[in-house]
């Protein structure tokens, strides 16, 4: 495992996850149960789809060609940047995921896990750390800076309920996120060119 990579992947799925549904579900459902019974439900949920996400960059990696990949992965990070700067001007109502009151602890973990699971198909994050893992070549880094994200923004949203809201602007965090995916879009694209 590399610390240089765990480090510099940190950030970009902590800032990418920070404005998502997901965050936003964890928080709604921390209301309605027990904050540490949540978390550990979303926090398996986002182990499971590391392990999906760095697989499939590592197998991309072992499929195309270098320059092909490191092309598709600029793509990959450009597509994600639109997305972020998209939902930063776009206001939706992402409570909307958790309404109903949930009883038991085990009920609580299983509903965390399913909501994050399912909501985190296809997402931006999970885009980004298959990006992380073919550009990187290392999945055990990559998936360690991604989950320690994960994990740190689900903790965020369960611990701070509500009042996170009220410190954070979203749509900032959105566009600060698309200039960071921009940035590794432009590296991306001049690495495939050289």
């Amino acid at each position: 495992m590399q610390l240089a990579i765990v480090v510099a992947v940190f950030p970009i799925i902590f800032l990418g996850e920070l404005p998502d549904k997901t965050m936003f579900a964890s928080l709604v459902m921390s209301t309605r149960g027990r904050p540490g019974i949540v978390w550990l439900g979303a926090a398996a949920a986002f182990a499971v789809h590391v392990v999906i996400a760095t697989t499939i960059g590592v197998a991309l990696f072992h499929l195309l060609p270098h320059r092909a990949l490191e092309a598709l992965v600029a793509v990959m990070f450009l597509a994600g940047a639109v997305l972020a700067l998209r939902e930063a001007v776009k206001e939706r109502d992402e409570e909307e995921l958790v309404e109903r009151e949930v009883a038991s602890h085990r009920r609580i973990a299983v509903t965390a896990f399913v909501v994050i699971f399912i909501a985190e198909w296809g997402d931006l994050t999970q885009i980004l750390t298959a990006n992380l893992a073919a550009h990187y070549h290392n999945a055990l880094s990559v998936g360690v800076g991604a989950v320690l994200a994960l994990w740190t923004v689900a903790a965020l949203a369960v611990v701070s309920g509500q009042s996170l809201l009220r410190v954070i602007n979203i749509s900032t965090v959105r566009i600060v996120t698309a200039v960071v995916l921009a940035g590794l879009a432009a590296w991306a694209g001049w690495v495939a060119i050289h």
